[in-house]
């Protein structure tokens, strides 16, 4: 059965998800053909025998930026290498950027530093169900690419623009939060604010709009609003960064938009 790396297409989405499904991960259909959308030139997939039995994907945030993320190989074909040449292919059309990020879980910590990444920080996967209570009232979803993009360090309003369709909302023009559907729960993220109140009350409106709905929230552990809430800790992966230091400031991030986008 002859294995080759090709391009990852949006008609591989039903196998993607289904590999996702496999691992026990969370991603819908949808975020398979965003991730794919963002980058088509620069996802990849093992296919083995016309099957697709490893991805990884990759978004570009200008020259600045790449994310890499959905490195995923299924558990029958592990230990094969699989992971590592589909990262080295992302990493070869990456060649330019300056700086590449990615959210590694602990199986895919040794690999990933052969590769020339370091650890950057910790995230936090919290999990936790909306209680009912009264609507907040909220203003519309505002664009504020210049505090993102102080925040995160490069300009994703393009991915922005795309989450934003789904549910997002603002806070007098000074702070922004989204959430979408995951696999079996729902997600708060990203939200951005330079300040902890307008956090927490773009936190509430979240959960407002969903009562009794599972929801997972990842977030850095010094902004965690998640535990006041009535949320639990669920799992814990690493950041970690090859290239150039990035600038950025995680004190204003208070959810992230997931592992596969940052």
């Amino acid at each position: 059965m002859s294995n080759r790396i090709r391009m990852l297409e949006t008609s591989d989405v039903p196998q993607s998800f289904a590999l996702s499904q496999a691992a026990g991960w969370n991603q819908t259909s949808e975020d398979w053909r965003l991730a794919i959308d963002m980058n088509p030139d620069g996802c990849f997939a093992m296919d083995v025998g016309g099957v697709v039995v490893a991805t990884t994907t990759s978004i570009r945030y200008g020259t600045d930026l790449a994310w890499i993320g959905m490195v995923l190989t299924h558990p029958e074909f592990r230990g094969r290498g699989f992971a590592r040449a589909l990262m080295q292919s992302a990493l070869d059309r990456l060649e330019n950027v300056e700086t590449v990020k990615l959210d590694a879980t602990e199986m895919g910590q040794p690999l990933y530093r052969q590769l020339g990444f370091v650890d950057e920080c910790i995230i936090e996967r919290w999990l936790g169900v909306a209680q009912p209570s009264a609507s907040i009232s909220i203003d519309e979803f505002s664009p504020q690419p210049m505090l993102d993009k102080n925040a995160f360090g490069a300009d994703r309003s393009a991915l922005l623009q795309r989450l934003a369709q789904i549910e997002a909302a603002s806070v007098r023009d000074i702070a922004f939060a989204m959430g979408r559907p995951c696999a079996g729960t729902g997600r708060f993220g990203p939200c951005v604010s330079p300040s902890k109140e307008a956090a927490l009350v773009l936190a509430q409106w979240f959960l407002a709009r969903h009562p009794h709905e599972q929801i997972l929230w990842d977030l850095f552990p010094e902004n965690n609003l998640a535990q006041s809430l009535g949320f639990e800790f669920s799992r814990r992966v690493t950041r970690m960064a090859r290239g150039r230091t990035l600038k950025s400031n995680r004190a204003l991030i208070y959810a992230c938009a997931g592992f596969e986008f940052g």
